[in-house]
């Protein structure tokens, strides 16, 4: 019986599949965990109801519904519309909490190995372009469902992203106040070979099959929803607005920007001008 159930949903996957304008969608919830011990100041402890009112302010930013439209090479992954919110600095969506959640739409052709993030930040849009190197999976035998699909689980040892907060850790010792930055991070996905593309959410990608799940580092990310074929045919095209730019520079201009900020919200604290805007 068990034959019998493979081999149908084998046939089903090479006529689903198979199609020239094969389109699929994916609703993915992200979440992000932080240590709200890291927000007391000169070592004092949070009470209980002041973490509980700092996990309500963070909440947006740490739990967020992305969707990805993807066919057979490409895709397009972005944060649902209808949850976005206005934030401070001009209208600008700069660095949050958590690898997947800076609010830009995120393109990756597979064949072509090209990869664009439309993004914005300080009011100025961006166009920041990343080299598609093959990921170093290494795969594993132990699976686990997710809804109805058999998922494979693989590891990948990553650089830690410098503009992702959460790869800040809380020294331990009194006599270094300096913050602690992860340089790695252990990133563990599972996919499905049910849905044979090598794609997944945010920058993910490379394995036989869709990724629906990602855990890296105190980020999260859930694949809650799978439609193939919808009626509704997304349009999946790589971004052309914004300041072409690789990913290297995007995150020094990007650290340049936040250091003056910080110079700047101390200045203010000794009685110093207030600084300028993005240039």
């Amino acid at each position: 019986m068990k034959s019998l159930f493979t081999l149908i949903l084998t046939l089903v996957s090479i006529i689903t599949f198979g199609q020239k304008d094969f389109q699929g969608k994916a609703i993915y919830m992200s979440k992000t965990s932080v240590n709200l011990d890291n927000f007391a100041r000169g070592g004092e402890q949070l009470s209980e109801a002041r973490k509980k009112q700092l996990q309500e302010r963070m909440k947006s930013q740490l739990e967020k519904t992305f969707i990805l439209n993807f066919d057979k090479s490409s895709s397009l992954y972005k944060e649902d519309a209808k949850l976005e919110a206005p934030t401070a600095g001009g209208g600008g969506r700069g660095p949050r909490f958590g690898g997947f959640s800076s609010g830009g739409t995120k393109y990756k052709n597979t064949k072509e190995k090209k990869a664009l993030e439309s993004t914005e930040f300080f009011g100025k849009k961006f166009l920041i372009s990343d080299e598609m190197e093959q990921p170093q999976w290494e795969l594993g035998g132990e699976t686990k469902q997710i809804g109805s699909y058999l998922c494979y689980k693989a590891t990948l040892l990553k650089d830690a992203n410098p503009l992702d907060f959460s790869n800040f850790r809380r020294p331990n010792s009194e006599d270094n106040k300096e913050e602690k930055e992860v340089k790695q991070i252990l990133v563990t996905a599972w996919y499905t070979p049910q849905i044979p593309v090598s794609n997944g959410p945010g920058e993910y990608w490379g394995l036989p099959g869709l990724i629906l799940e990602i855990n890296e580092g105190t980020t999260t990310i859930l694949c809650t929803e799978i439609v193939l074929n919808p009626s509704e045919k997304a349009s999946i095209e790589a971004p052309s607005k914004g300041k072409k730019i690789t990913r290297e520079k995007y995150t020094k201009t990007v650290t340049k920007k936040m250091e003056e900020l910080r110079q700047n919200f101390q200045n203010r604290g000794r009685g110093g001008n207030r600084g300028g805007g993005f240039h």
